[in-house]
């Protein structure tokens, strides 16, 4: 299992969004957009929901917010990434986010979800990763940072 099987190059999204509601919008919207989401609605009221319960704001400039629903059948990962001062998002070490994975998926498959954030975690953790994420220009550069991850 790569991280890499689960991205898409329509899902990187460079933000210009200044509000963690904002991006998370914007995000959701892209989805929609590429046919990820059943419900559009129904994701971004999950998303919202997770959010009230603890802030996906992991530290380190990054959030994983998420949502599993029924009557999905693949996980998907949507990427933005806010270059500027970062977003106010409450996260655990108080830092300003400006790198976002936005996972969805079926609720049924818990154990393939906890790989993918495991993996994902992992991989983000290393900070030469981050610094180039938020230098990457194109969207292939994000993804081939994700190569083989």
């Amino acid at each position: 299992m790569t991280i890499s099987a689960y991205l898409d190059p329509n899902l990187v999204v460079f933000l210009e969004e200044d509000s963690r509601d904002g991006a998370i919008l914007r995000l959701v919207d892209v989805l929609d957009t590429q046919k990820k989401l059943q419900d559009r609605h129904a994701f971004h009221a999950a998303i919202l929901e997770r959010e009230k319960i603890v802030s996906t704001g992991i530290g380190i400039g990054v959030a994983i917010p998420h949502a599993k629903l029924e009557g999905y059948h693949e996980f998907f990962i949507a990427i933005g990434i806010q270059k500027k001062t970062g977003l106010e998002w409450n996260a655990l070490d108080g830092s300003f986010v400006k790198l976002i994975f936005m996972i969805g998926g079926p609720d049924h498959r818990q154990t393939e979800y906890l790989k993918i954030l495991s993996r994902l975690t992992q991989s983000i953790k290393d900070e030469e990763r981050r610094k180039r994420l938020l230098k990457a220009g194109s969207v292939q550069e994000v993804l081939d940072l994700f190569r083989g991850c």
